[in-house]
């Protein structure tokens, strides 16, 4: 399942820097963050599902990263976006 364009484009308008911003690590660690949570959900359901979770795994992972980067440059956004999307750190 592929996030819409409506639910992609309201996580952008909620994280984005400024007018144009697709791509900054805020907007890719919320996107990445809506997209865990969906394959989250597949799983309850689809518990043999290995393939998917080999995408979920890298998907975590690629998150880690971008936090670990946002954490590096600003901290007080780092602490701020964490606490918005509800994340254990």
């Amino acid at each position: 399942m592929v996030l819409m364009n409506t639910g992609r484009s309201s996580i952008i308008q909620q994280f984005k820097l400024h007018d144009k911003d697709t791509g900054s690590a805020r907007v890719q660690i919320a996107l990445l963050t809506d997209r865990i949570n969906q394959l989250t959900e597949h799983f309850k359901v689809h518990v043999k599902d290995h393939h998917s979770r080999r995408g979920l795994l890298m998907l975590v992972n690629r998150r880690r990263k971008l936090l670990h980067y946002l954490k590096s440059q600003d901290r007080d956004e780092y602490q701020k976006l964490i606490h918005r999307l509800n994340l254990r750190k």
